[in-house]
């Protein structure tokens, strides 16, 4: 059995820049992808993306080229592009797929490696596990990364900036922005979302300062991540230039972040639930709401307000862009600040979400705040976390037997329902819950606490860490 060193997660293959991320790597995933694209069609076309990393042009034009050389006709972005724009380059020119080289939010050793089928979706768990087989064939059969076709005549330059405004002009009510004549400030993170939210916003009418307006491989020494953590400089411009609102955006563009008038950072649960009750009630778009087991509750409570379906699906972006795929939902998201809309893109987009958050403070003249507790006072309040908790070999053995169990009661409260949709899900009578997931790939379990006010909250997350460190 050959060592696979391509192994894809959630989103996409990453690794630690020239220790698991290597060029010879990329050329490996690349060959393997090609072969697996040309298994369904005699003459592919796909297009090859990048984020603002290091180094991450060089390995774009190391994945164009091997894929060129297999007789893949690939198209390459010009520029660090999100990978919103590069799904939608996908579906509006009926490509086979795509490759972007970007780690996300990852922190700046990091880079990766997304592939997006022909529906501009992340791939689904059968398809990369078919390119991880086409990666061990390579290997272990010793077979060169290097096709016989010329290469550099089947590689073109793209821009898919334009189109990919285009579709998001007619999907937002940018006059709406305009006419309240809002001041917004926007963190990019030093990522792709430069010139793109920004730009449309102007465009709008508003008012827009950007922070973090250009390329740093190293992100200023923290992750390209939208967290409360990383949004302090927005957070203080915010509150002394006096904006109705602070917009971020991750490495990526695909996860947004948010920070309200007077400097508070709204954490990702309360967005997908404020937008999901704003595009049903002002929107008036039909649909249900689409959710991963990890987010909150405030989500269900928003459907059954409305009236409208809730579907549930396991982590992963890509399960829920299957229900966009499927015209069911208004509105899909993830608690780790990724949404998508009814008619867009079966994946996630942080500048959509960006917009319409803009949109929804625009035409109601509320705050993120005042819509939040506007939500609260319909359908009840909710308090949500998430926390890692780092394992030893010893407590995972023994947490990953515990997880087995069907538990009658957690933190002396009766579980009234055993969800295994993700990891163990345990929902009390109360309606609060915990969700554990230990990781595949690091020695920590992903432990997720919902309750009705935030002192019953800290007690779920009292009762969480004595479940997992306690024999």
């Amino acid at each position: 059995m050959v060592d696979n060193p391509i192994h894809f997660g959630t989103s996409g293959w990453r690794g630690v820049i020239a220790d698991d991320f290597t060029f010879s790597n990329v050329r490996l995933a690349a060959a393997a992808i090609a072969q697996y694209l040309l298994s369904r069609s005699s003459r592919p076309q796909v297009i090859v993306g990048y984020d603002t990393r290091f180094l991450a042009e060089k390995f774009a034009e190391t994945a164009a080229e091997t894929l060129g050389s297999q007789g893949l006709e690939t198209w390459v972005c010009q520029r660090p592009d999100p990978t919103p724009a590069i799904s939608y380059h996908i579906i509006h020119n009926k490509l086979d797929g795509g490759i972007n080289i970007t780690a996300s939010h990852n922190p700046a050793q990091y880079s990766g490696l997304k592939f997006s089928s022909a529906d501009g979706a992340p791939a689904l768990p059968e398809v990369t596990q078919e390119i991880e087989s086409w990666v061990e064939r390579f290997l272990s059969e010793g077979r060169s990364t290097q096709g016989s076709m010329d290469a550099a005549s089947l590689c073109h330059r793209v821009d898919p900036r334009p189109a990919y405004l285009d579709d998001l002009r007619r999907k937002v009510e940018l006059k709406a922005i305009g006419e309240a004549h809002m001041r917004i400030a926007y963190d990019p993170l030093y990522g792709t979302g430069r010139g793109y939210l920004d730009q449309l916003l102007r465009e709008a009418g508003a008012s827009v300062h950007t922070i973090h307006d250009y390329r740093d491989v190293l992100f200023s020494g923290v992750g390209p991540e939208p967290s409360e953590k990383n949004l302090g400089e927005l957070s203080q411009f915010v509150r002394e230039q006096g904006c109705a609102l602070g917009v971020s955006t991750d490495g990526d563009a695909d996860r947004f972040g948010f920070v309200d008038a007077d400097g508070t950072w709204i954490q990702p649960n309360y967005i997908l639930a404020v937008l999901a009750d704003y595009l049903i009630e002002v929107r008036k778009i039909p649909g249900g709401i689409g959710r991963s087991v990890a987010t909150t509750h405030l989500v269900d409570a928003v459907a059954n307000y409305h009236h409208v379906p809730l579907y549930q699906t396991p982590v992963g972006f890509k399960y829920v862009g299957e229900l966009i795929k499927e015209d069911k939902i208004v509105l899909g998201g993830e608690e780790s600040a990724g949404l998508s809309i009814r008619g867009h893109l079966p994946e996630k987009d942080g500048i959509l979400a960006c917009l319409l958050v803009a949109e929804a403070v625009a035409k109601r003249g509320l705050s993120l705040k005042q819509q939040l507790a506007a939500l609260f006072d319909k359908v009840g309040p909710y308090y949500s976390v998430r926390i890692n908790l780092s394992l030893t070999p010893e407590v995972k053995e023994r947490l990953l037997d515990k997880l087995q169990h069907d538990w009658e009661e957690f933190g002396a409260r009766k579980v009234t329902k055993i969800d295994r949709t993700d990891g163990l899900k345990m929902i009390r009578a109360d309606g609060s819950w915990v969700l554990m997931r230990p990781s595949g790939t690091e020695p920590v379990v992903r432990v997720y606490c919902e309750a009705a006010s935030p002192a019953e909250l800290d007690g779920l997350i009292a009762s969480a860490k004595t479940f997992v460190m306690n024999p």
